[in-house]
């Protein structure tokens, strides 16, 4: 029993002398969740949907192909994507802003511009990984930077499991592989598709690109 009493005398005590310590750290944790709080819904919230209302018209232009009004000037006084990444930082939107951003300097054949943004968008969820990482092999293989289109390539093909484009990635992979006369590789690609994706619109005449390598090779 005095053990007891000794041990919470102890504790007593360490608490009355380290009180200014204890009170102060949880204070300063209670100000950190509540500033969290307060950002979240004050700040951050309402900038993100000012900036969902601010691209509307970029994306409506965007999905218009006319991707230059995009960038830079949809009409009406509203924003482009550009004032938009510029603008909002930070935001979901801004993000979604250099995917657009970059697929219409893709499209413009301005592929510096377009792998500068599209490697800035944080892609996530099943579709876009696949789409950015196409994108830029796109880029880069117009840059003739191969070896970077087939990381990129690459990328887009293991990005995901799409029945879509998962085989047109693929099949574009092949194809550089054979345009750096990489058969192996090609050949590797190509069976990928008629192995997984034999009803994709790539995997209908995919045995004629396999058939070309094989008969290359045996008569070589």
């Amino acid at each position: 029993m005095a053990l007891q009493q000794q041990e919470t005398s102890k504790t007593q005590s360490f608490f009355e002398e380290n009180q200014k310590v204890i009170l102060g750290s949880i204070t300063g944790i209670l100000v950190l969740v509540i500033g969290f709080i307060l950002y979240h819904n004050l700040i951050k919230k309402p900038r993100e949907v000012e900036a969902a209302n601010a691209i509307y018209m970029a994306e409506m232009q965007f999905e218009r192909d006319s991707f230059e009004n995009a960038l830079l000037n949809p009409g009406a006084g509203n924003m482009g994507l550009l004032d938009v990444i510029d603008e909002y930082k930070g935001t979901p939107t801004a993000n979604l802003a250099k995917y657009y951003a970059g697929i219409s300097y893709l499209k413009l054949g301005r592929y510096e511009a377009a792998v500068s943004y599209l490697e800035d968008f944080k892609a996530k969820g099943k579709i876009t990984p696949i789409t950015k990482y196409g994108a830029l092999g796109d880029a880069y293989s117009e840059l003739e930077q191969y070896d970077k289109a087939i990381s990129a390539y690459k990328k887009a093909a293991g990005s995901g499991n799409n029945s879509f484009l998962t085989p047109y990635y693929l099949k574009k992979l092949g194809m550089l592989y054979e345009h750096q006369e990489k058969y192996k590789d090609a050949l590797s690609a190509y069976n990928r598709i008629r192995d997984n994706y034999p009803d994709s619109p790539d995997g209908y005449n995919i045995e004629k690109y396999i058939d070309n390598i094989e008969y290359s090779q045996r008569t070589q």
